[in-house]
């Protein structure tokens, strides 16, 4: 049995098994007036959460790349490449907190891609160095360092140049769910070049690196003599 409601402007016929609800959402949309649709409310228990996930997902990618380095390389490099990686991640949490942009979800997400693609370039760097102390005995350690930068800086070009095509593509066009993100990593990106050549390479030098601590010395076994 189907009944009449009335709206302001005519009637709505309606069936029996209507949602009301659902009837009172036509009648105020033919209306022209608003209707309440949903209500969301976001505590301070999600900001909570937020920070507390981000810090230990922060954490456990720094512990990550401090034992990769210091299993493939050495101690030296693989403080000098955190501390570089650091460098970049309050670099861009500086400029959000500078300028009150809102840092979210997604702008965490880029923080995390920073921190890899930066120890990647670092990466690249510090093989190049331990390659040129095996090969060129004659330079010194800041010879080598300047040796394995040159080298590396047509790669370094072309590698974050395409990258920040893409991001600079998202930052344009991706709108309001992109922008963050793809700001954030535009600022990793151009930061990341500097760590990797002003800050890791120097630190590691500071250091103390030096080409005995690649080079294992051949000891020669003596035979008896009867």
């Amino acid at each position: 049995m189907a009944s009449l409601q009335k709206v302001p402007g005519g009637t709505q016929s309606a069936g029996a098994g209507d949602d009301p609800k659902v009837v009172q959402s036509k009648a105020a949309a033919e209306a022209g007036t608003p209707a309440l649709k949903r209500v969301e409310f976001v505590g301070p228990q999600v900001g909570k959460e937020l920070a507390s996930d981000g810090a230990l997902a922060l954490l456990l990618v720094v512990c990550g790349i401090v034992l990769y380095l210091a299993m493939r390389f050495e101690w030296r490099f693989a403080v000098s490449a955190i501390i570089a990686n650091m460098h970049d991640v309050v670099i861009i949490l500086g400029c959000f907190a500078l300028f009150q942009w809102e840092f979210s979800l997604p702008v965490l997400a880029a923080v995390l891609a920073v921190l890899g693609y930066s120890v990647n370039e670092s990466v690249v760097v510090f093989d190049r160095v331990r390659e040129t102390f095996k090969k060129k005995r004659g330079m010194t350690t800041p010879q080598v360092l300047d040796h394995a930068i040159t080298s590396t800086i047509s790669r370094t070009i072309i590698t974050h140049g395409c990258t920040q095509m893409m991001v600079t593509s998202m930052l344009i066009f991706g709108g309001p769910a992109l922008h963050y993100f793809a700001l954030a990593l535009t600022i990793g990106i151009l930061f990341g070049i500097y760590s990797s050549v002003l800050v890791a390479s120097p630190l590691v030098m500071w250091m103390g690196v030096s080409r005995e601590q690649f080079i294992q010395v051949k000891v020669e076994k003596q035979e008896a003599v009867v």
